[in-house]
């Protein structure tokens, strides 16, 4: 995966890296849906300090939002991937706007918002691929005509 990145990042460059606005990184702080792990803010004059995994959650929400997810699906599903002890940066997520999956692997997708409620998921190709194989597999073998092959010319000289 690289190299660790341990640096501490203010909160005008936590705007930059991920992508939104002083405003935006404030109140996602103020009201405890992505807070600095490194150093909050307290009171006049400090700083908020944010961490490398802090700035993957705050683009994770920023990329959620650009999708279409109401802020407070965002946060709700925060809040389940968090008391989960999940690693976001192990995850993928995925949405329809309305909702969160979480996939750890191929096999397992979880609806973040339903506490973890299993998802089927079908991917196309093999399907297409194992219909069209016993499609192929239905078809009776070509017939050969009845009769005698025809001869094949000698391309040898003199033959």
């Amino acid at each position: 995966m690289g190299t660790p990145v341990t640096e501490a990042f203010s909160t005008a460059q936590a705007c930059r890296v991920v992508g939104v606005t002083y405003r935006q990184i404030d109140y996602w702080a103020h009201s405890r849906l992505v807070t600095p792990s490194l150093q909050e803010a307290a009171g006049s004059g400090t700083r908020r300090r944010y961490s490398f995994a802090d700035l993957v959650e705050l683009r994770v929400v920023k990329k959620l939002i650009d999708a279409g997810v109401d802020l407070r699906r965002v946060r709700h599903a925060l809040e389940a991937l968090r008391s989960q002890g999940e690693n976001l940066a192990t995850l993928t997520l995925l949405s329809d706007g309305s909702s969160i999956y979480a996939c750890r692997c191929p096999e397992e997708v979880v609806d973040v918002l339903r506490r973890g409620q299993g998802v089927f998921g079908l991917a196309l190709g093999p399907v297409l691929e194992q219909v069209r194989g016993t499609v192929v597999a239905l078809q009776p073998p070509p017939r050969r005509e009845e009769g005698p092959l025809p001869r094949r010319r000698s391309t040898s000289p003199g033959g």
